[in-house]
């Protein structure tokens, strides 16, 4: 159903807008076309793959199916977390 699919994308998105203010959500993205057919990366502030998958839970897209998620460990720069504080002010649009 295109209604169900629309409203769940749109509950995507502010589950994102969501995770990044509660600072769970440090980086996100659509990926390029690839082999696997993922079609975004979620870099999450998060220590164990139970806490992902609780936050995860939020996310109406993953809920209704219309996406799936596979968690993998990954190791970054401890810097990371301050991507979000400078992110803001370097958009071209502002919302």
């Amino acid at each position: 159903n295109q209604a169900k699919q629309s409203e769940a994308f749109e509950g995507h998105i502010a589950n994102i807008n969501n995770l990044v203010e509660q600072k769970k959500l440090m980086v996100v993205g659509p990926l390029g076309q690839n082999e696997n057919g993922y079609r975004g990366i979620f870099i999450l502030d998060v220590s164990t793959f139970e806490t992902a998958k609780e936050l995860l839970k939020s996310d109406p897209a993953l809920e209704n199916k219309f996406l799936e998620a596979e968690l993998f460990y990954w190791y970054g720069s401890a810097a990371l977390p301050k991507y979000l504080n400078v992110a803001d002010k370097v958009w071209k649009i502002k919302s």
